[in-house]
């Protein structure tokens, strides 16, 4: 495989951990701090769910540069990822276990964010590490 055919794909995904972060700041970033139709149309948000899917958006950004740049490092931020959002997964289904309110989409989302973060940590380590 040649050099620029084996990282065409660490690009792409790249290119997606960025407008995913992206996206998630601006969601996230509405319901947070802009009391309006985004915080009505989230519903029954789970906080530390909304926090922490927003503070880990700034890192899509900086993973997804990193990965860009082709930089080591940025694996690691992606394993890290990873394994944030599969904590916050794990307590959020503690959460909905124990009764707590909820809405069905958070459920889809984080297993969407869970499968983002793991095939780019994947792709990432194989391309970059391995």
């Amino acid at each position: 495989m040649t050099n620029s055919k084996k990282y065409i794909g660490l690009k792409v995904l790249s290119v997606i951990a960025i407008i995913f972060g992206l996206l998630t700041l601006k969601s996230g970033g509405e319901v947070l701090f802009i009391d309006g139709a985004g915080r009505v149309a989230a519903g029954n948000y789970v906080p530390f769910v909304l926090w922490s899917n927003f503070l880990l958006g700034f890192l899509y950004v900086v993973a997804g540069v990193g990965l860009w740049s082709q930089k080591s490092w940025a694996v690691w931020l992606a394993i890290f990822i990873l394994i944030v959002t599969l904590v916050v997964f794990i307590a959020f289904g503690w959460h909905i276990n124990n009764g707590g309110l909820f809405e069905a989409r958070t459920v889809k989302a984080m297993f969407m964010r869970s499968g983002v973060w793991t095939v780019i940590a994947m792709v990432s380590y194989l391309r970059l590490i391995r």
